[in-house]
This record gives structure tokens, C-alpha cells and sequence, in this order.
């Protein structure tokens, strides 16, 4: 798969595990298609445990794959970060 490939499907994969994720609102473009490309690895990584084939390609197998990693990520991500989502206040 060609560099524009990996975008675009990161960018899909991405876009839609942040809608599931609750997290849209708080990523953009970029941060869609980085989640999008590293859940390709994570959810590649998944399925082969279970005796899969990762990404093979642009198709809707890998799609599927890639969208199952970024879930999987942006999860462990706001398990990590806390439910704290605004910085503290100082009272006086």
C-alpha cells in the first residue's frame, strides 16, 4: 500500500473511531489520520493473535482491522488520560 493509501484510510478509520470514541470534538485532521494509522498497526497486531491477516491492502477487511486498532487506542488513551478533561482551577 502507497503512502496516500495509508492516509486516506487512516484518515477514514480515524475519523470514525473518534465519532465512536466520543472523541471528535477534540482531534482534528491530522490527529485522525495519525490514530487512524497507528490503530492499522494495533488493530493488525489484534487480529493476528487471533490468527488473522492485518492490513492487506485498501480494502474493507483492512478498513475494518485499521478501524478496530483506533477504537481499541483512543479507549486505552482516555482510560490513561483521566475523565479529568479540563485543566484545574486556582480558587482564591
Amino acid at each position: 500500500m502507497g503512502i496516500i493509501a495509508w492516509i486516506i484510510l487512516g484518515a477514514l478509520a480515524g475519523w470514525i473511531a473518534s465519532m465512536i470514541a466520543g472523541t471528535n470534538q477534540e482531534q482534528g485532521a491530522i490527529a485522525n489520520i495519525i490514530v487512524g494509522i497507528l490503530g492499522a498497526f494495533v488493530g493488525g497486531f489484534i487480529v493476528s493473535l487471533f490468527g488473522g491477516n492485518g492490513i492487506t491492502g485498501f480494502n474493507l477487511s483492512s478498513f475494518l482491522v485499521a478501524l478496530l486498532g483506533a477504537v481499541v487506542l483512543l479507549f486505552v488513551y482516555r482510560a490513561v488520560r483521566g475523565s479529568h478533561t479540563h485543566s484545574p482551577t486556582l480558587h482564591r
